[in-house]
Protein backbone atom coordinates (compact mmCIF):
# COMPACT_ATOMS: atom_id res chain seq x y z
CA UNK A 1 0.00 0.00 0.00
CA UNK A 2 1.25 3.33 -1.02
CA UNK A 3 1.30 6.56 1.78
CA UNK A 4 1.52 10.33 1.66
CA UNK A 5 1.71 13.01 3.74
CA UNK A 6 -0.99 15.69 4.27
CA UNK A 7 -1.05 18.58 6.69
CA UNK A 8 -3.97 20.57 7.34
CA UNK A 9 -2.59 24.36 7.64
CA UNK A 10 -3.16 26.93 10.23
CA UNK A 11 -5.40 28.33 7.88
CA UNK A 12 -7.28 24.94 8.02
CA UNK A 13 -7.02 24.58 11.76
CA UNK A 14 -8.21 28.09 12.78
CA UNK A 15 -11.11 27.90 10.73
CA UNK A 16 -12.21 24.51 12.33
CA UNK A 17 -11.44 22.24 9.00
CA UNK A 18 -9.63 19.53 10.33
CA UNK A 19 -12.55 16.86 10.88
CA UNK A 20 -14.10 18.25 7.60
CA UNK A 21 -10.78 17.19 5.84
CA UNK A 22 -9.96 13.95 7.68
CA UNK A 23 -13.83 12.59 6.65
CA UNK A 24 -13.16 13.80 3.11
CA UNK A 25 -10.39 10.85 3.39
CA UNK A 26 -12.10 9.10 5.42
CA UNK A 27 -15.10 8.77 2.87
CA UNK A 28 -13.13 7.78 0.01
CA UNK A 29 -11.85 4.84 1.67
CA UNK A 30 -7.92 5.71 2.46
CA UNK A 31 -6.60 4.38 5.86
CA UNK A 32 -5.66 7.14 8.22
CA UNK A 33 -1.97 5.57 9.81
CA UNK A 34 -0.78 8.60 11.20
CA UNK A 35 -1.93 11.77 13.05
CA UNK A 36 -0.64 14.78 15.08
CA UNK A 37 -1.22 18.25 16.03
CA UNK A 38 1.99 20.19 16.33
CA UNK A 39 3.39 24.05 16.72
CA UNK A 40 6.22 23.66 13.81
CA UNK A 41 9.24 24.71 14.76
CA UNK A 42 11.19 27.16 11.91
CA UNK A 43 13.20 24.61 11.49
CA UNK A 44 11.24 21.85 10.67
CA UNK A 45 9.34 24.32 8.28
CA UNK A 46 12.57 25.39 6.59
CA UNK A 47 13.43 21.09 6.02
CA UNK A 48 10.20 20.87 4.98
CA UNK A 49 9.99 24.10 2.07
CA UNK A 50 13.77 23.13 1.29
CA UNK A 51 12.09 22.70 -2.26
CA UNK A 52 11.58 26.47 -2.14
CA UNK A 53 14.65 27.66 -0.52
CA UNK A 54 15.80 30.10 -3.20
CA UNK A 55 12.16 31.52 -4.02
CA UNK A 56 10.73 34.83 -2.91
CA UNK A 57 8.33 33.52 -1.01
CA UNK A 58 10.18 30.80 1.06
CA UNK A 59 10.11 33.50 4.09
CA UNK A 60 6.70 34.05 3.98
CA UNK A 61 5.56 29.95 3.61
CA UNK A 62 7.89 29.68 6.69
CA UNK A 63 6.25 32.39 8.67
CA UNK A 64 2.71 31.29 8.11
CA UNK A 65 3.04 27.42 8.83
CA UNK A 66 5.00 28.48 11.96
CA UNK A 67 1.91 30.84 13.04
CA UNK A 68 -0.32 28.91 14.60
CA UNK A 69 -0.63 25.03 14.94
CA UNK A 70 -1.03 22.66 11.91
CA UNK A 71 -2.31 19.25 11.81
CA UNK A 72 0.27 16.34 10.12
CA UNK A 73 -1.38 13.02 8.74
CA UNK A 74 0.00 10.04 6.85
CA UNK A 75 -2.37 8.07 4.97
CA UNK A 76 -2.26 4.78 3.09
CA UNK A 77 -4.27 3.44 -0.54
CA UNK A 78 -4.08 2.22 -3.10
CA UNK A 79 -2.97 5.24 -5.18
CA UNK A 80 -3.16 7.36 -2.53
CA UNK A 81 -0.70 9.73 -3.28
CA UNK A 82 -2.53 10.56 -7.08
CA UNK A 83 -5.75 10.39 -5.25
CA UNK A 84 -5.04 12.81 -2.56
CA UNK A 85 -4.27 15.50 -4.98
CA UNK A 86 -7.26 15.39 -6.93
CA UNK A 87 -9.24 15.35 -3.70
CA UNK A 88 -7.17 18.67 -2.31
CA UNK A 89 -7.42 20.26 -5.96
CA UNK A 90 -5.45 22.95 -7.60
CA UNK A 91 -3.41 25.34 -5.55
CA UNK A 92 -4.73 28.15 -6.50
CA UNK A 93 -8.06 27.43 -4.73
CA UNK A 94 -10.00 30.32 -7.66
CA UNK A 95 -9.06 27.56 -10.12
CA UNK A 96 -9.69 24.35 -8.04
CA UNK A 97 -12.58 22.74 -9.17
CA UNK A 98 -15.91 22.66 -6.96
CA UNK A 99 -15.61 19.38 -4.71
CA UNK A 100 -12.21 19.12 -4.23
CA UNK A 101 -10.68 20.69 -0.50
CA UNK A 102 -9.51 24.07 -2.06
CA UNK A 103 -12.15 24.47 -4.23
CA UNK A 104 -14.85 24.29 -1.34
CA UNK A 105 -13.18 25.81 0.96
CA UNK A 106 -10.39 27.89 0.09
CA UNK A 107 -9.83 31.55 -1.44
CA UNK A 108 -6.32 32.75 -1.86
CA UNK A 109 -3.66 30.68 -2.67
CA UNK A 110 -1.37 32.15 0.34
CA UNK A 111 -3.97 30.61 2.34
CA UNK A 112 -5.30 27.20 0.62
CA UNK A 113 -5.64 25.38 3.78
CA UNK A 114 -3.87 21.67 3.18
CA UNK A 115 -0.42 20.79 1.89
CA UNK A 116 -0.46 17.12 0.39
CA UNK A 117 2.85 15.30 -1.03
CA UNK A 118 3.10 15.28 -4.98
CA UNK A 119 4.87 12.29 -5.65
CA UNK A 120 5.52 8.89 -4.55
CA UNK A 121 9.34 9.64 -3.50
CA UNK A 122 7.84 13.48 -1.79
CA UNK A 123 5.76 11.66 0.05
CA UNK A 124 8.30 9.74 1.45
CA UNK A 125 10.61 12.39 2.45
CA UNK A 126 7.76 14.02 4.03
CA UNK A 127 6.73 11.20 6.38
CA UNK A 128 9.87 10.37 7.45
CA UNK A 129 10.43 14.26 8.13
CA UNK A 130 7.17 15.15 10.41
CA UNK A 131 6.72 11.80 11.66
CA UNK A 132 9.12 8.47 13.53
CA UNK A 133 8.57 5.07 12.29
CA UNK A 134 7.07 4.36 16.00
CA UNK A 135 4.57 6.90 15.69
CA UNK A 136 2.31 5.34 12.49
CA UNK A 137 0.13 2.31 12.52
CA UNK A 138 -0.09 -0.72 9.90
CA UNK A 139 -3.60 -2.10 10.83
CA UNK A 140 -6.06 -4.04 8.64
CA UNK A 141 -9.49 -1.68 8.60
CA UNK A 142 -12.67 -4.27 8.48
CA UNK A 143 -14.06 -2.43 5.56
CA UNK A 144 -10.65 -3.22 3.72
CA UNK A 145 -12.69 -6.07 1.63
CA UNK A 146 -15.40 -3.49 0.27
CA UNK A 147 -13.26 -1.53 -1.10
CA UNK A 148 -10.38 -3.41 -2.97
CA UNK A 149 -10.53 -6.70 -5.02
Amino acid sequence: MERTFLMIKPDGVQRNLVGEIIRRFEAKGFTLVGLKMLQVSQELAQQHYDVHKERPFFDSLVQFIISAPVVAMVWEGDGVVGASRNIIGATNPLTAAPGTIRGDLAVSIGRNIIHGSDAIETAQREIALWFKDEELTTWNPTIKPWLYE
